[in-house]
């Protein structure tokens, strides 16, 4: 059953610029541009593009903060701009950069305040605030003021916040921005087991092609308001040619590039090589190969930005 369903939805702007000293012009920008797609109940989907393509538009949209210039939009069967009270009640949101939590009071009283604003049965809110306290590690973090915890510790009382009147929709945009690995590791946990145990839906906005993959089984890519590509990840590898990247360090600087099949050497900088390889492929043949054959001290697998796999995938389209 789709539980977002969107129909040709378009929003426009209008933009004015300074065209002399006492006048100006206006133009109208199309953020969303004839978007189409639905969201069936209990999938996680990516949503991702670059900077200014719609990606935040479109979850405004959903969330009833704005209104679409045209076209058709439900959630969980409800119009979000017309019904944004209802809709409250069936969907959690959790931006990266900005808290939904009480700046001066303890990370418990944000909880709190939650439970009256949502309405949470005691018994429902206690159970679900002590299984969010338990997978996010927050037991110690309670009677913290929110504005001493750590990024990463902010955001894992965000999630906690926003599924405690257990929505059916959660929209997330840039949920691991700016965390370390540890932080990561434990919030993509965290969601796994939501949209797993739980079967909420999960739409995912980010630019870190780690938390799609460890996440999502589907992806929807976006760019000028129009959705580009619509399917698993490793189509999207496939269409784009994206590729990863293992930089290597030598114990030595080489009179020549490292040379292992299934990779090429895009740069070298003294002993520090970059070795492009095909981003559905395992890095672990190409990293056996060049620890065999090389004094090989330090690796590392950098994942292609999502830049450049839409610029590879534009770039294919047009040779086609």
């Amino acid at each position: 059953m789709a539980l977002i369903e969107l129909q040709d939805v378009h929003r426009s702007f209008t933009v004015r610029t300074r065209t002399g000293r006492f006048s100006r012009a206006k133009r109208e920008v199309r953020a969303v541009d004839g978007l189409s797609f639905t969201v069936d109940a209990g999938e996680c989907v990516g949503y991702i593009g670059p900077n200014g393509a719609g990606k935040s538009t479109t979850i405004k949209m959903l969330t009833g903060i704005l209104v679409p210039s045209s076209g058709r939009l439900r959630v969980a069967g409800v119009d979000p701009a017309r019904e944004r009270v209802a809709l409250a009640r069936r969907i959690g949101v959790v931006f990266g950069q900005r808290t939904t939590l009480w700046w001066d009071l303890p990370l418990r009283d944000s909880f709190e305040l939650a439970r009256r604003i949502y309405r949470i049965p005691e018994a429902r809110y206690r159970e679900n605030l002590g299984r969010c306290v338990e997978l996010l590690d927050l037991g110690g973090l309670l009677d913290t003021p929110v504005r001493q915890l750590s990024l990463g510790q902010r955001m894992r009382g965000d999630l906690a916040a926003a599924l405690l009147h257990d929505p059916q929709v959660l929209y997330l945009d840039e949920p691991t921005i700016g965390l370390d690995v540890v932080s990561k590791g434990k919030v993509r946990e965290f969601l796994r087991e939501v949209n797993r145990d739980r079967g909420t839906t999960v739409l995912l906005t980010t630019h870190d092609l780690t938390d799609i993959e460890q996440l999502c089984d589907r992806v929807m890519v976006i760019d000028h308001g129009r959705v580009v590509y619509d399917g698993g990840l490793e189509g999207l590898h496939t269409t784009g040619r994206s590729e990863r990247t293992l930089v290597v360090d030598l114990a030595q600087e080489l009179a020549h590039p490292v040379e292992v099949p299934g990779a090429r050497v895009t740069r070298v900088e003294g002993p520090r090589q970059w070795l492009a390889f095909p981003a559905e492929e395992s890095a672990a043949p190409i990293v056996a190969a060049v620890a065999a054959r090389y004094p090989l001290v330090d690796l590392s697998v950098r994942e292609p930005a999502i830049e450049d796999v839409i610029a590879r995938m534009y770039a294919e389209v047009a040779i086609g």
